[in-house]
């Protein structure tokens, strides 16, 4: 395994690299890390070893264009886009064209993570792999979302050996509010603990350096709705299990032009005020990364005039879209699934670029003002 992880002179090191490239502003400082404004998502394309190849290429173009910050998850694509990127990162690093500390990886675990393809009887492969053999009971898995403490243990093992590294930057529990599906608020926050207790004992023997959430609905709802997520809640549980000085630093969450929830929704009680999931996190000092910057390419065509009027500098809706994510204050890097060389070298255009303006913001908000 590659040793070290991400650190702040390893990634201060990357950033220099690109100041005569990309704008001043394309990279921030968040979670003691310098980060790009814009990461490679890996969650779309076949599991196939054609997809892999796609994955390979973009990704050695995403990291020599000025982009430090890789998203996985171990289900994405059948535990494929970890493992490409632990090649990818591998032949970099032993090419002497990278350093391991410059470059920050996040992977995700909590749903269950098929072996390079869909099994031909999965429930069966369920039963077989994780509960027979201990790692979970039936009750654990709700909707195919797993977060019990052994399973964690677990996916955190395979993760680090997919991606070949010896410390993961970042770890997510996957869309933890699934479980709200089934049990009460109570039992989700016992079992919310009982997997941060595994999450800080991971921190304390080196295997990973914080960790979060990553959700899809969970910050997006409305305050009454069974599955929202409350960042005030979980960060009392991460004091009560690892202390003041516990690792709970980050979240992700979607947020694009079609989903703006994350600013506009304000669903987090924080002391007398509602105020939203983007406010809480600065409030809180957590790192927000999001995802889906362009809506999985929905976002990449036909957007209103009043955004390309907005966004006048930029060559396309993708651009366009990339930059309303960027540019949103509170958001430190837009994650954008990226498996083509060409898109890679047409998103980072926007790289160097200032983020977007705060009169561009009022005229995509208020178009009519």
């Amino acid at each position: 395994m590659l040793s070290g992880y991400a650190t702040l002179a390893g990634t201060d090191a990357y950033r220099q690299r690109f100041a005569a490239s990309a704008h001043p502003l394309h990279f921030r400082r968040a979670a003691d890390l310098w980060l790009s404004s814009i990461g490679l998502g890996t969650y779309l394309g076949d599991p196939t070893p054609r997809t892999d190849a796609l994955y390979t290429a973009a990704i050695r173009q995403a990291l020599a264009g000025g982009c430090n910050v890789l998203d996985a998850a171990i289900n994405y694509r059948h535990q494929r886009s970890e493992r490409v990127i632990g090649q990818v990162l591998t032949a970099l690093v032993r090419e002497g064209l990278l350093q391991r500390e410059e470059i920050v990886v996040a992977t995700k675990g909590g749903y269950i993570a098929f072996d390079g393809d869909v099994p031909p009887d999965p429930r069966a492969y369920v039963q077989e792999t994780f509960i027979k053999t201990g790692l979970a009971s039936a009750d654990d898995i709700v909707e195919w979302n797993c977060i019990a403490p052994r399973y964690l243990e677990n996916q955190i093992e395979c993760s680090r050996r997919n991606l070949n590294l010896d410390c993961l930057d970042i770890y997510y529990l996957h869309n933890p509010e699934a479980q709200l599906q089934q049990c009460s608020r109570s039992e989700f926050s016992r079992r919310i603990e009982a997997a941060f207790t595994v999450l800080e004992a991971q921190v304390a023997s080196g295997k990973i350096r914080r960790y979060g959430t990553a959700t899809w609905n969970g910050y997006r709802q409305q305050p009454t709705a069974r599955d929202v997520l409350f960042l005030p809640d979980l960060l009392e549980i991460a004091e009560r299990v690892g202390g003041q000085e516990h690792h709970f630093k980050i979240v992700q969450l979607p947020y694009n032009l079609g989903m703006t929830e994350a600013l506009t929704q304000k669903n987090q009680r924080v002391g007398r005020e509602m105020i939203s999931v983007l406010e809480a996190a600065h409030q809180f000092g957590i790192t927000v990364m999001a995802s889906a910057s362009i809506l999985q390419g929905r976002l990449a065509h036909s957007l209103p005039t009043t955004v390309s009027d907005a966004l006048s500098e930029l060559q396309s809706d993708a651009q366009r879209a990339l930059q309303f994510t960027r540019s949103t204050p509170g958001i430190t890097t837009a994650l954008v699934g990226m498996k083509s060389v060409a898109h890679v070298e047409h998103n980072l255009v926007v790289a160097k670029l200032p983020p977007a303006s705060l009169e561009q913001f009022h005229k995509l908000f208020r178009p009519q003002a």
